[in-house]
């Protein structure tokens, strides 16, 4: 029997004898992994996943969804995280400093017409309560109408410019007027993601922290409008001449189309864009009235108001240099303010002058100095000329002229000190000696009615005897016998310096510092020769002088400034207190006999100003300068003509300028006095003086021979033994003194006869006049002298052949024209 089990059929339904079903061949048998290296069965117990197809061709570029959101959420994160870190690294930054600059404004008495501005950048930064909220409206209907509403950043603003500007339509703006002013004020112009993110952030945190209000003024104050003007002050100026406050709303509505394209729109410079500009305007002003911030009516009367020319950069052109230069000086001198915070910028200071004088000033020059030279005449390249014109019941500067232009002679003739005020000195020495009370060599009271010795070279005395000084005359002439009056109206140098002497020198000094006259000015000097006016004080030092005159003798600080603020905080100015000077009595008889001058003297010119006027004429050594110094009721002003090189700087003669044989002050300054007091005055009342003068008794032409004449032989000294000089000193005895620092308010003292001895008459210091030959012969100098380039000869110092100095040193002598420091 065989082993092998019994075979079945092929019928599934069939089983074996031990019960178990026959197998299933194909389904039991492995299958073969295809995968497998040799084909070998799966793992029991494992079924793989069919794998998805590999993504071939095109379809590799096209993103899954996982990665899709999973960019997005990656962005997002890395946006927000990005938003946390820039809004916690970036802080406001300090403005930058274009941002900040701005220019000084220098206006008239007015507080509205501005003289000049100074400085790089024109700007005049002003609070938002100064720029009307109709100009405030036009901006935001150009710019940002919701700006007041909106917040810091304008998402769809920025998108669709972003939009824009990508698909070629233009790269245009998205920015709100916070955005703008973050970029304007904090950072740059640059067109970069830095600058832009930077911008974001700092926007978003100055909204938070100022208010709309403080972010439209800061925006205001620092927009560029074109023709170099930041800000919309500088605008106003820049487009209408005028102040923002005094703009209409065609006016802004115009400013502010040009914040978007701020030089095309300027329709003056380029005409072309005129149909751009006119657009751009309408869509500002229906703008307006969409908000209601312009009515309908308005809005269709409306025409466009073409803005003024442009005018050039001449911040410094003509006479505002000499103006601003003359502030900026009286601001620092007087510790307003040092200069370096003034060149910070941004002041207003509101001057004292009057445009209508400072025209009329400057006019006056032109039509009587600088008309009359020529260019075939060397000696009118040398001509110069300064004024100064001061409000006497005020002390304010209204007028200032400094030269022809700042621009091409840097030197303020106003205000330098340095050339010989001559014989406009003179009404120094008479007003002194009526406010001391002083009397002559004899004691008789020294009025306009003394009469003293006028002959050429005639030798100063002093109670000592000679001082060995001995000035001569205009032209060497001889007058003899004269009173104080006609030597005044002649400019008698012999009267004068004998006067001076009579005085004392330091009472001279010391009034005419009193009166206004710097204490420093350089050549003060008390000696006789100080009559004749080698002083170089400027002209506006002795305009304010002349003032005091004019005010009765009451003297009060001159200014050039009435206001200065910055951002609208004013500074304080130093009190200006009034004093008196000399004695009304004193002034008023001083301008007594300057009328005089005036009326048939050597300032006749002076009467075509066609008011009442006193004056006094004064020519410096070797007619250097020629001055003409006068005064109405109401209005004191000096004029000087002086020669200079303008190659070298040095002072020349003005021999044969303007046409002359010789320069005077009877001549052009008088005839430029004359020209600008009728025109500056035209509008005025005609005041006439009111005076309370003394003139003292008339004197009598004395014989030659008599015993009383005042002065003795020309160049000769009193006789020893004569007893004169004793009977003086106790004649002056308890004799009434002034000082500049306690002038006296009181009338000087009653005349009395010659031989009378009043009880108040005044004293002179023995000691001074006993060192008198010695200390203020023509010898006698200040202590460091003058620059040798400031004189070329000095007759005061070295007296003509009539008389040697005390000092010994030999005389020298001048030519004929010229043997006195300063000629009348």
């Amino acid at each position: 029997m065989s082993d092998e089990p019994p075979q079945h059929g092929g019928d599934p339904g069939q089983q074996g004898s031990q019960g178990w079903a026959p197998r299933d061949t194909s389904a039991a048998a492995p299958t073969p992994d295809p995968d497998h290296p040799d084909g070998a069965p799966a793992a029991k117990g494992r079924t793989k996943r069919p794998k998805r197809p590999k993504r071939t061709g095109w379809r590799r570029a096209i993103p899954t969804w996982r990665m899709v959101l999973g960019g997005v959420l990656l962005f997002a994160l890395l946006l927000v995280g990005g938003f946390i870190a820039g809004y916690q690294l970036i802080d406001i930054p300090a403005a930058n400093a274009a941002a900040t600059a701005q220019a000084n404004v220098y206006v008239y008495a007015d507080g509205k017409t501005v003289i000049a501005r100074d400085g790089e950048i024109n700007r005049e930064k002003i609070p938002l309560d100064r720029i009307p909220p109709t100009i405030q409206h036009a901006v935001l209907a150009a710019e940002d109408r919701d700006f007041y509403s909106e917040d810091a950043i304008d998402i769809k603003a920025t998108l669709r410019a972003g939009w824009n500007t990508v698909t070629g339509k233009g790269r245009q703006g998205g920015s709100t007027i916070t955005q703008q002013y973050v970029k304007n004020y904090y950072l740059g112009q640059e067109q970069t993601v830095v600058r832009k993110a930077k911008e974001f952030f700092i926007s978003i945190k100055l909204d938070r922290e100022q208010s709309k209000d403080e972010i439209l003024e800061g925006y205001l104050n620092t927009s560029y409008f074109g023709r170099n003007a930041y800000g919309i002050q500088a605008a106003s100026h820049a487009y209408y001449g005028k102040d923002v406050e005094d703009l209409d709303a065609g006016q802004g509505a115009y400013l502010a189309s040009l914040l978007n394209a701020p030089s095309s729109y300027d329709v003056v410079a380029h005409p072309e864009n005129k149909k751009a500009v006119l657009a751009r305007w309408d869509y500002v002003l229906d703008g307006m009235v969409k908000h209601h911030w312009l009515s309908t009516a308005d809005r269709k009367t409306m025409t466009f108001p073409a803005p003024g020319k442009a005018k050039p950069a001449t911040a410094l052109s003509g006479q505002r240099g000499y103006i601003i230069q003359a502030v900026e000086h009286y601001l620092v001198a007087n510790r307003i303010i040092d200069e370096d915070t003034l060149a910070t910028g941004g002041y207003r200071i509101t001057t004292t002058l009057q445009k209508s004088k400072q025209d009329a000033l400057v006019e006056a020059v032109k039509d009587n100095v600088l008309s009359k030279t020529s260019d075939d005449r060397d000696a009118d390249r040398n001509v110069r000329a300064g004024g100064a014109s001061i409000d006497p019941a005020t002390g304010h500067v209204v007028a200032l002229y400094g030269g022809i232009d700042y621009t091409k002679q840097f030197v303020n003739n106003a205000t330098r000190r340095d050339y010989q005020v001559g014989s406009t000195f003179k009404p120094f020495v008479l007003a002194a000696a009526l406010a001391n009370g002083s009397t002559t060599q004899k004691d008789r009271a020294i009025t306009p009615n003394t009469r003293y010795d006028g002959t050429n070279e005639r030798t100063v005395q002093s109670a000592a005897g000679s001082t060995g000084y001995s000035p001569a005359n205009e032209d060497d002439v001889d007058y003899g016998s004269i009173t104080v009056r006609e030597a005044t109206d002649k400019s008698v140098n012999a009267v004068y310096a004998q006067m001076a002497q009579d005085v004392g020198p330091d009472e001279v000094k010391n009034t005419a510092i009193a009166l206004g006259i710097p204490q420093d000015t350089p050549d003060l000097t008390a000696s006789p020769s100080i009559a004749l006016g080698p002083a170089t004080a400027s002209v506006l030092d002795m305009a304010s002088a002349y003032a005091t005159l004019a005010d009765h003798g009451k003297q009060r600080p001159h200014t050039l400034v009435s206001k200065i603020s910055k951002n609208a905080t004013a500074l304080p100015l130093p009190a200006r207190n009034t004093r008196r000077a000399i004695s009304r009595e004193a002034a008023d008889t001083t301008t007594s006999v300057l009328r005089s001058v005036v009326d048939g003297g050597t300032g006749t010119a002076a009467q075509g100003a066609g008011r009442p006027a006193a004056g006094k004429t004064g020519t410096a050594e070797e007619d250097k300068a020629a001055w003409f110094a006068g005064y109405t009721p109401d209005l004191a002003t000096v004029i000087a003509v002086m020669g200079q090189d303008p190659e070298t700087g040095v002072q020349k003669p003005l021999y044969g300028a303007l046409g002359l044989a010789r320069m005077n002050g009877g001549g052009a300054p008088a005839e430029t006095w004359a020209a600008y007091t009728r025109a500056a005055l035209e509008d005025s009342e005609v005041q006439d003086f009111d005076l309370e003068a003394d003139e003292g008794p008339e004197e009598p032409d004395p014989d030659e021979s008599a015993e009383g004449e005042d002065t003795e032989e020309a160049g000769g000294t009193r006789k020893p033994g004569d007893g004169h000089g004793d009977t003086r000193e106790k004649k002056r005895d308890g004799a009434r003194t002034r000082t500049p620092d306690a002038p006296s308010d009181a009338a000087p003292a009653p005349r009395t006869p010659d031989n009378a001895t009043p009880a108040d008459a005044p004293s002179r210091a023995p000691e001074r006049e006993a060192a008198e030959p010695a200390a203020q012969g023509p010898g006698a100098r200040q202590p460091g002298g003058e620059p040798a380039d400031f004189r070329e000869s000095r007759p005061a110092d070295d007296p003509p052949a009539g008389g040697r100095p005390a000092d010994g040193r030999p005389a020298q002598r001048q030519d004929t024209d010229d043997r006195s420091p300063a000629r009348p």
